[in-house]
């Protein structure tokens, strides 16, 4: 495919005149073509705009046609083939197997939101039938569906240059609810991003859609960000980045005459804690798997374990020597961009030059640039709760062991602790009690909680919750991940006595579309 470095307004390509973006290829530092100028507020209104145009017919399409929509994006990002590949490959650094991989998820979890928008369960249809003979008083015809927000405007992350981008689950699920989305690409993989927005601008064109389902724009800084989420016709916004990032777009979000949903994934040190008897019996072992754990993709992943935390004594000296040993043979990784690389020897000397912490080990120097050196530290818990340093996020395959004198300050670091995607627990059945005193801590603390596994790797399904509260997330009651991430995008209607041919057709009496509605308190077959 020939990239043009042009935006994507919905059927249009549009230049920008705005200074240009280049992509950089982190593992040899080479810039790379096309350069992508940016937008303005002027295309930003022009594709919010047409969102708002295409909003109404959009959210009323069938079940069946959205479901379609959805498969058809998946097929056409698998027609470019390999070409996708190679760009996000030179874009991010990550491995051609790594991409692979990720371009299965993200055509995947398209696929799972158009089985999702086929049940027609997210509509959540409530009828309560009039009861006009009811005594003392009738009841009325109520009615409940489930509809879109509006126009979504979805951000793209630098480290899922497909699976959290253009097309990836912010787009999937606010697509599948019935929004018109509209991205502002990662400057990170611009050439991507034009690759994904093309399929989707394509699909959109083969299932004869409204023009304004979708719109692609470019831009440095938070300029176009900003005009993005404070347009009146943006009616929620899902974003992963930094924290920084992440607030300063939240606070625009809220400063609004009409303040909107901002889902932000932003911070998250996911915890593990080792037990007593699992360091015990398999101390060593674990060890060795938390590193593994540690450098996939060179740490550059939202549920990457940066902090482990433990009562200290010989079997957790165990653990520690073993990680150590492992963190020592672990040759180093390119990192996703030059700032990137940049945060993390910025994040891993806050470390080291804290004079509370010890190192333990540090892997291999890389040769080439933005590479990533693992390494690994240990503090005492009276020293982390005390630094706010200790406790920073270090994005990357650095982590912190947090030495317990016993079970009590162990819950207390716990306690203590920000709120976090996930938290694990390594555990045998002899730590039962203390994972019970734990629990209820953890649950306050993560979205997604495990036993004996890494938190590295999130499966795309019904039950997943990838989300937490704040700062992980701004907002805990939701998850970016699994089809539970549609009701981030949609809102209840209540229809009162409405005549049965003015009413949605999901909640007429007939019920063609043959949905298990909840009528009179009772579930329909």
């Amino acid at each position: 495919m020939k990239l043009t470095g042009e935006m994507l307004i919905g059927q249009q390509t549009v230049k920008g005149s705005c200074d240009p973006i280049h992509a950089i290829n982190p593992a040899t530092d080479e810039q790379l073509e096309p350069a992508y100028p940016g937008g303005t507020q002027v295309e930003v209104e022009h594709a919010c705009k047409l969102a708002w145009s295409a909003f109404d017919t959009y959210r009323e399409t069938s079940l069946e046609d959205r479901a379609k929509f959805l498969e058809t994006v998946a097929d056409e990002i698998e027609a470019i083939g390999e070409d996708l590949i190679e760009r996000a490959v030179a874009e991010s650094g990550l491995s051609q197997s790594r991409i692979q991989g990720e371009r299965g998820r993200t055509c995947g979890q398209l696929r799972l939101f158009a089985k999702t928008v086929r049940t027609g369960e997210w509509l959540d249809v409530r009828i309560d039938p009039g009861m006009p003979d009811r005594q003392p008083m009738p009841r009325v015809d109520l009615r409940q569906r489930h509809i879109a927000l509006g126009p979504v405007a979805v951000f793209g992350a630098s480290n899922f240059p497909l699976a959290f981008s253009v097309a990836g689950g912010d787009t999937a699920s606010a697509l599948a609810a019935g929004c018109p989305v509209i991205v502002k690409a990662h400057s990170a993989h611009p050439g991507t991003s034009e690759m994904v927005g093309r399929a989707i601008q394509s699909a959109i064109n083969k299932c004869g859609l409204p023009e304004g389902v979708f719109s692609l724009i470019y831009g440095a800084g938070y300029e176009v960000g900003t005009a993005l989420v404070t347009d009146p016709h943006i009616k929620a916004a899902g974003f992963t980045g930094s924290r920084s990032g992440g607030l300063a777009l939240w606070k625009a979000a809220q400063s609004r005459s009409e303040p909107i949903p901002f889902y932000a994934e932003m911070s998250s040190i996911n915890p593990v804690f080792p037990l007593p008897e699992a360091l015990k019996v398999r101390g060593r072992e674990m060890g060795k798997a938390f590193v593994g754990s540690l450098n996939m993709s060179a740490g550059q992943f939202c549920t990457n374990p940066g902090l482990v935390i433990a009562i200290k004594g010989p079997d957790l000296d165990a653990f520690i020597a073993a990680a150590g040993e492992a963190v020592k043979e672990s040759a180093a990784q390119t990192m996703l961009t030059p700032g990137i690389a940049d945060a993390y020897a910025s994040g891993v000397k806050g470390l080291s030059s804290s004079g509370k912490v010890k190192e333990v080990a540090r892997g291999q120097a890389g040769e080439g640039p933005n590479q990533c050196q693992t390494g690994l530290f240990v503090a005492s818990a009276q020293d982390f709760l005390g630094s706010e340093v200790l406790q920073q996020e270090v994005f990357g395959s650095t982590s912190l062991v947090v030495e317990c004198t016993d079970a009590a300050e162990l819950e207390k670091v716990a306690e203590h602790l920000e709120g976090q995607l996930t938290a694990t627990l390594q555990m045998d059945g002899a730590d039962l009690d203390n994972a019970k005193a734990l629990l209820p801590i953890l649950e306050r603390k993560a979205g997604r909680v495990m036993v004996n596994g890494w938190p590295t790797g999130v499966e795309v399904c019904d039950a997943m919750v990838h989300g937490g509260p704040f700062p992980a997330t701004s907002d805990s009651r939701t998850t970016s991940v699994g089809t539970a991430a549609i009701f981030r995008f949609l809102r209840p209607v209540c229809y009162q006595d409405f005549p049965d041919a003015l009413l949605p057709e999901a909640i007429k009496q007939g019920n063609s579309l043959k949905l298990k509605r909840l009528v009179d308190g009772k579930r329909e077959a």
